[in-house]
């Protein structure tokens, strides 16, 4: 009798194991049959399992299988095999290859909700499982941001076998958000203490919002809500500290524009001593020289697109440059010595530049477009430092020095800076002085086209585009000391970064206000400014 009882017992669970595994094993070659037992199954409970149990299987058909299982094109055929249906075609889902299933006795893998929670959890564990690390970071950080308990085995998984710093780092986060997510239970102090100190080390508004609620739950411990509180007070410090030295950064980059026009002012005013009230639509000029280079070069050689920002560069320096010799001569040399006469003139002549470009092109904003090589940012701490901004110091900074290079080692810097000093011995050493004046305000000109080159970048581009600079171009003129280049860039940084920081106090105007007064009343006890020239001509 026990024979037969064994027997039985042995033939029972051959039917019930071996048999199905044989038989999902003719449609697989033997290879990951139980990764896809549980779809084929038709049971939504199994059906779920099956997802996960593929996902964390590293099958490389997973995530082909799941994708066609979301979009309801997973189909079995009531004997464990599963079939995916491109349009009027079938392919095995366990090897990919073609496949000719008998349409009859096809249904399609159905969905619940449970279903799709599991589908959910799937798709985050193949990314963090993903070859690539920039996937696996993407992921880790979409984690961080659900604060999911349900995620807390996956975050494990990955957490066990990643290997690079970052994304470690991410997932520690997240487990750390995941777990304070969750209503606290008895005995797992020690536990969220843990994820309090990950959260505040990391810091940010998101580990902000999660150790805040923490903080203000009564269910807590009183431990957990003092670290919380303690945790709070520590990364709103650091996001105040952040957040100065980000406005600090978007001052010093409004400060190098405001230097590429100040230098030009700085000359024009320290060799000739005219108040130049068109240099605003000098900028404005560069601007749209910028516009029609980059137009110009997506007609005829689209191709170059990319290098159009590049090119204007030169391009507007030489218009803004000739424009400038030709104002010079044509209406400036007849007024010198007239300081009230030049302030008039050149303000008029702000008026016809603007009237003269808004008929050409519109009174409307044009787009100037940020080429592919300077669209972006990166994180630096706290801060987000974005490329076009960063191009623009950097350029503000070759330009000063190209600047320097021609004011100091070339003939025409030794004339302009000699006109500066002492006009008559200049003129009596030989020095053409008319001639230094003409270079010297074609210079100017061409460094206003180069500021505006920049500012096309980050600002509109209108016609009133010149109007939003000027004040502040001879703010940091006087402020700095006129002809004095060092003063420029001292007085430039300063007041870009002062305006900036003082803008989410204050608000923006009276920003400008206090920078004002402030510059008022600095200049009430240094005349001369920051750096003042020295010369036997200007000191008498």
């Amino acid at each position: 009798m026990r024979n037969v009882i064994r027997l039985c017992l042995v033939l029972a669970f051959w039917l019930g194991v071996i048999a199905p595994g044989a038989h999902a094993g003719a449609h697989t070659g033997g290879a990951h049959a139980d990764d896809f037992a549980g779809l084929a199954s038709g049971r939504f409970e199994s059906v779920a399992g099956g997802v996960s149990a593929l996902a964390a299987s590293g099958n490389p058909r997973a995530a082909d299988t799941l994708r066609a299982l979301e979009q309801r094109r997973l189909f079995s055929d009531g004997a464990g095999g599963l079939f995916i249906r491109d349009g009027d075609t079938y392919r095995d889902a366990r090897t990919g290859l073609a496949a000719t299933p008998a349409p009859d006795t096809l249904d399609g893998v159905r969905l619940n909700n449970h279903v799709r929670k599991a589908l959910v959890e799937a798709w985050a564990e193949l990314d963090v499982s993903s070859p690539d690390v920039g996937i696996r970071r993407q992921a880790a950080t979409a984690l961080y941001h659900r604060h999911d308990p349900a995620m807390l085995p996956v975050i494990g998984r990955a957490l066990d076998r990643e290997k690079d710093r970052a994304v470690r780092s991410e997932l520690e986060q997240a487990r750390a958000a995941t777990i304070l997510g969750q209503a606290p239970a008895p005995g797992r102090t020690a536990q969220r203490l843990d994820a309090v100190a990950s959260l505040r080390a990391a810091g940010g508004l998101e580990a902000r919002g999660v150790l805040a609620s923490v903080a203000a739950s009564t269910a807590e411990t009183p431990a957990v809500r003092g670290a919380a509180r303690a945790a709070v007070a520590g990364i709103d410090w650091r996001l105040r500290l952040w957040t100065v030295l980000q406005n600090a950064f978007y001052g010093l980059s409004y400060g190098s524009v405001l230097l590429l026009a100040a230098t030009g002012l700085a000359i024009t005013f320290g060799v000739m001593g005219v108040i130049n009230m068109a240099h605003g639509e000098m900028m404005m000029i560069g601007a749209y020289v910028t516009w029609a280079v980059q137009q110009g070069i997506r007609m005829t050689m689209p191709g170059l697109e990319p290098l159009a920002l590049p090119v204007a560069v030169p391009a507007a320096f030489v218009v803004c440059a000739a424009l400038g010799v030709l104002i010079e001569r044509g209406l400036i040399r007849f007024l010198y010595g007239r300081p009230l006469e030049t302030l008039l003139a050149t303000w008029g002549l702000s008026l016809i530049l603007q009237q003269a470009v808004r008929s050409l092109f519109g009174p409307t904003n044009i787009a100037v477009e940020t080429p592919s090589w300077l669209s972006g940012s990166f994180a630096l701490g706290g801060m987000d430092i974005t490329l076009d901004r960063l191009g623009i110091l950097v350029f503000a900074a070759l330009v000063l020095a190209g600047l320097m290079l021609v004011l100091r080692r070339t003939s025409l810097g030794l004339e302009m800076r000699a006109v500066t000093q002492n006009r008559r011995m200049a003129a009596l050493m030989g020095i053409r002085t008319p001639r230094a004046d003409a270079l010297a305000f074609g210079l100017g000109g061409g460094l206003a086209g180069l500021a505006g080159v920049a500012v096309s970048q980050i600002d509109n581009v209108s016609p009133n585009l010149g109007q939003s600079y000027i004040i502040d171009s001879f703010m940091v003129v006087v402020f700095g000391g006129v002809g004095n280049l060092w003063g420029t860039l001292a007085a430039a940084a300063t007041l870009g970064i002062g305006g900036k920081v003082l803008e989410p106090i204050i608000g923006a105007v009276s920003a400008k206000i206090a920078i004002l007064v402030l510059v008022i009343l600095y200049i009430q006890r240094h005349p001369r400014g920051m750096f003042p020239v020295r010369g036997r001509g200007i000191e008498s």
